[in-house]
């Protein structure tokens, strides 16, 4: 298989998911959860992990519950201050300078996020392109045209862009368009519920070939998985 592009999934893929971000962003998500139903922190808890696995994000299921503020909502989620919960990674930037394929992010939050986290992890310049929520109008993955978008802006095509994630949806999402797509560490959510919208898995047109799914254990691993495509 012949790569040319890399898309990667931003948070929990790109830095671990015990960082701190990320005990940071559940929280703000379970505190807006619990404001807007008026139940307590563990209800809103329970009542968005029972939910999240038939939506794309959480923002689409509270929107199917009533929420219109959605400028609002993100800027809740992500405040200017999010990227002082990430440590820096010195050994990142070398990783990426050593892998000398195009690389592009595809995230479910907004822009401002990604540029942030990019920068506080200085990677920024290694990434040719972001594909956030508003490019996807706010269906992202793994709708089809959250994909479809981020391939269109880095130039690629499922036959040559391996797309990284770690959640089980949003890999078997890309998989189902006919790409490779790698699922990055052990923290993998679940894969869309039994209640889920068909549109969330529709594809527009059958692909000319299975896609499929493989695991890598990090970022760091990611050197030895790029040899062993090359012989799929």
């Amino acid at each position: 298989m012949k790569i040319t592009r890399l898309i990667f999934d931003l948070d929990s893929t790109l830095y671990a998911p015990t960082a701190d971000i990320t005990a940071g962003f559940l929280n703000r998500t379970t505190a807006f959860v619990s404001d807007f139903f008026n139940i307590s922190r563990e209800e809103a808890r329970e009542k968005r992990l029972r939910n999240l696995p038939n939506f794309s994000t959480t923002l689409e299921w509270l929107q199917s519950e009533g929420l219109t503020d959605v400028e609002g909502y993100l800027a809740y989620m992500h405040p200017e201050s999010e990227a002082d919960e990430l440590e820096a990674d010195a050994n990142l930037r070398p990783l990426l300078e050593s892998i000398g394929i195009p690389k592009s992010i595809l995230t479910n939050s907004p822009l401002e996020h990604a540029e942030r986290v990019l920068k506080k992890l200085n990677v920024a310049d290694e990434f040719e392109s972001i594909c956030d929520i508003r490019d996807c109008n706010f269906k992202g993955k793994p709708y089809e045209a959250a994909y479809r978008a981020a391939l269109k802006k880095c130039g690629g095509t499922t036959d040559d862009t391996l797309f990284f994630d770690d959640q089980f949806k949003y890999v078997d999402g890309y998989a189902a368009l006919g790409g490779v797509a790698v699922l990055v560490g052990t923290h993998n959510g679940t894969p869309l519920g039994a209640g889920a919208s068909p549109a969330l898995s529709a594809v527009s047109a059958p692909p000319l070939h299975p896609g499929r799914v493989l695991r890598m254990a990090d970022m760091y691993a990611l050197p030895a998985l790029l040899k062993q495509i090359v012989d799929l």
